[in-house]
C-alpha cells in the first residue's frame, strides 16, 4: 500500500489533540505518530529531551524488521509490540495498516492502561485517515494546481 497522502490543517489538529488526550489518559510520558517511511506525523507530551526524528525512523524500522519475522512464520503481521525497559516502556501498536502509534510511557502507569487507552485513540486515528485517503483521492484535493486549464498554463508562457 502507498503510505503517502496528503495532510491537511483540520485531519492534523485533530489527530494533535488525540495524541495529547491519549498523553493524558494513558498518563505517558511522550505519544507520537509515525508514517510507514519513518516521516513524524504528530508528537505530544514531554518531547523536548527526545530526538523524535530518530525515533520515529527506528521506530518504523522496528516495524519493518517485525514484518519480516511475521512472514517467516506465517503471520501478516503482529499489529502490537511492546518493549519494557528499566525506567521506560515503549508500546507500539499499527493503526490502519497505515501509521504507528508510539506510547513512551513509566511506571506511573501500565500496560494495561495503556492498551485500553491505544484502542480508543487507535480507532478514532484510523477513521481519520481513511478519510484523508478518500479525500486525497478527489481529484482536486491531491494538488493545488488542479484547477488551472491548459489555457492558463498556455497564457503563462506565451
Amino acid at each position: 500500500m502507498n503510505s503517502q497522502f496528503v495532510m491537511y490543517e483540520e485531519e492534523f489538529t485533530r489527530i494533535s489533540a488525540i495524541c495529547q488526550r491519549l498523553t493524558r489518559d494513558a498518563n505517558a510520558k511522550v505519544v507520537f505518530l509515525v508514517d510507514k517511511n519513518g516521516q513524524l506525523i504528530a508528537a505530544a507530551g514531554d518531547t523536548q529531551n527526545l530526538d523524535t526524528t530518530s525515533l520515529a525512523s527506528l521506530t518504523a524500522g522496528n516495524i519493518a524488521a517485525t514484518g519480516g519475522i511475521a512472514k517467516l512464520i506465517n503471520e501478516k503481521e503482529f499489529s502490537q509490540i511492546f518493549h519494557e525497559g528499566e525506567r521506560d516502556n515503549l508500546h507500539i501498536s499499527i493503526v490502519g495498516q497505515r501509521v504507528i502509534l508510539v506510547v513512551i510511557f513509566d511506571q506511573r502507569s501500565s500496560l494495561g492502561l495503556v492498551r485500553l487507552r491505544v484502542k480508543r485513540a487507535s480507532e478514532e486515528l484510523a477513521s481519520i485517515f481513511a478519510a484523508l485517503t478518500r479525500k486525497s483521492g478527489q481529484p482536486h484535493a491531491v494538488t493545488p494546481f488542479a484547477e488551472i486549464t491548459d489555457e492558463d498554463i498556455d497564457n503563462l508562457f506565451s
